[in-house]
């Protein structure tokens, strides 16, 4: 029986963050779901370092159909768990059926991977990160530290059925780590 992942996201999700593990889940034949705030076409974009800025620019990307909704989710049929980063971390997680939805992977030890601002959406589980190693984006460290787990300064880590990596440069350490655990 194959694999079954989610992913959850929402508009102005990193293009690389999502498209990455997408595609790469798909190759591994796993059944692979994007679910959203609601059913709709996703706007991505496109985070990059330029020269003339101390921080990340944003140029819009790639469009991406959401598969279903948060609402319409059911934790329990999926084997694991991906969170991309970009800015959709920072309002998904104020969506009501998402804390369900994460927490239910931490419960049952399933495998989760968060990349980058991905880790914005652990701090509605902040009770299954107490004590946990884990990396993020760099900015996102005081929310990781807020959570109560320890941040990692290394670009990737794993830390039991947490997979986390700093950014989409790390995608390739990251979905190794993840289809380790997941398989």
């Amino acid at each position: 029986m194959s694999k079954k992942v989610l992913i959850v996201t929402g508009d102005a999700v990193e293009a690389l963050e999502v498209f990455y593990p997408y595609y790469r889940c798909l190759e591994e034949g796993f059944e692979t779901v994007i679910a959203a705030p609601a059913v709709k076409t996703l706007h991505t974009v496109c985070h990059d370092f330029e020269a003339h800025s101390e921080t990340y620019t944003e140029k819009p990307a790639y469009q991406l159909p959401a598969h279903t909704s948060f609402a319409e989710i059911n934790p329990e049929a999926f084997d694991a768990l991906i969170i991309p980063g970009g800015r959709a971390p920072e309002h998904i997680r104020l969506n009501e059926h998402l804390k369900g939805i994460v927490a239910h992977f931490f419960e049952a030890n399933k495998p989760v991977a968060a990349i980058c601002h991905g880790s914005q959406v652990l701090t509605i589980v902040k009770e299954h990160l107490q004590g946990r190693e884990m990396t993020a984006y760099q900015a996102c460290r005081p929310d990781v530290e807020a959570c109560g787990a320890i941040y990692q300064t290394e670009t990737l880590h794993v830390d039991g059925n947490l997979v986390s990596g700093h950014a989409w440069p790390d995608l390739p350490g990251f979905m190794r780590e993840f289809l380790r655990l997941l398989r």
